[in-house]
């Protein structure tokens, strides 16, 4: 994979206030720095006497004036199901696609609570509905704001220094503001917006998911199935899904997981329907370990939220990708096959065995 690099802008800005001005009386085109402050000419592709002349103007060195990383970066949550199966695209979109009542606004109340722990700021364009739930996401936010001005303002005000996370109504897209919006935005480049793009109206659950929302670089598809036995967050683990899991964007350690969990999950969910009929003794012997696998799972990915402490009285729980991968795999490898599903629901990690 590529290495990619990128310019710290934010460094930049805050080392050379008048940043255009300097440019040009350092002999450097404005148009240049600008596109390379916005991401439209690559860094790679930039001359090295560009950036050198940068480095000088802002009396650091290369090394901190160019960040390299992967092109493609997950977003932590601490959120066990959507880390493991569908993880959030830094700078991307999520597209949340429920029908009423199942959770959307919890589950974006939650996120926008763990990205302020994370020092994110979070910004909530509000649609003014009166759609339940919508309380909690305008509690958990940094800022509610109602217009695309307010909100561009904002984001102008508040990129230099951190990554953001906007939460928005498909409203936004069908009336063309959101497009406006990122299209206003493309010359104030500095640190990643994050979207989380909801339907309060519920009206797209059975259209096309790209006609609907737009391109999405990660999809939460939330289940009736799950929502019925109380399994939250129930996202959808075979349908949800994220383009960070193509390109070797995902450590490989992380990529093997993840499939051979949605393997297990997908045979576990075709023998369900069985079982729940005819019982356990009408599947095949060797189908009873994957099954009951499957179910303790399931059951280790649902999780409490912080925001919903005061309703079901547990404590919220944080996991790091590293404790819910070797979770998993505990039970992948069959290493908690002794224990029953209902001593994994609804709790963080699992218990270290000697």
């Amino acid at each position: 994979m590529d290495v990619e690099l990128q310019l710290n802008v934010p460094l930049l800005r805050r080392l050379v206030p008048n940043l255009t001005s300097a440019a040009q009386k350092a002999g450097l085109r404005a148009a240049t720095v600008s596109n390379l402050c916005t991401g439209k000419i690559p860094v790679g592709r930039a001359e090295v006497r560009t950036l050198v002349a940068l480095a000088t103007l802002a009396g650091c060195s290369l090394d901190e004036l160019i960040i390299r990383g992967s092109g493609m970066r997950m977003i932590e949550t601490g959120i066990k199901a959507l880390d493991l199966l569908a993880p959030v695209v830094r700078g991307g979109t999520v597209g949340f696609v429920a029908r009423p009542n199942m959770g959307q606004l919890v589950l974006l109340a939650e996120l926008m609570h763990r990205m302020n722990k994370r020092g994110y700021a979070t910004i909530f364009w509000d649609p003014g509905t009166d759609t339940s739930g919508i309380n909690h996401v305008q509690a958990q936010s940094g800022f509610v704001l109602s217009t695309r001005e307010e909100v561009y303002n904002q984001i102008v005000n508040l990129r230099e220094e951190k990554d953001i996370l906007l939460g928005v109504d498909r409203s936004a897209v069908l009336s063309g503001e959101l497009f406006s919006l990122w299209e206003s935005l493309k010359e104030a480049g500095a640190r990643p917006i994050t979207a989380a793009l909801v339907d309060m109206a519920c009206e797209a659950a059975d259209e096309s998911v790209s006609e609907a929302y737009g391109p999405l670089d990660t999809l939460w598809r939330f289940d009736s199935d799950l929502i019925s036995r109380g399994i939250y967050p129930a996202i959808d683990p075979i349908i949800s899904t994220s383009t960070i899991t193509e390109g070797n964007y995902l450590d490989a350690a992380h990529l093997a997981v993840q499939q051979r969990s949605r393997k297990l999950l997908r045979r576990y969910r075709e023998l369900r329907s069985l079982v729940q009929v005819h019982g356990l003794g009408k599947i095949a012997e060797s189908d009873v370990p994957l099954y009951k696998r499957g179910e303790r799972l399931e059951a280790y990915l649902a999780q409490p939220f912080f925001v919903s402490e005061p309703y079901t009285e547990k404590s919220g729980e944080w996991l790091s990708l590293y404790e819910t991968l070797d979770d998993v795999k505990r039970i992948l490898d069959g290493e908690m096959d002794d224990v029953e599903s209902a001593e994994l629901f609804f709790k963080g990690r699992l218990e270290v065995r000697s």
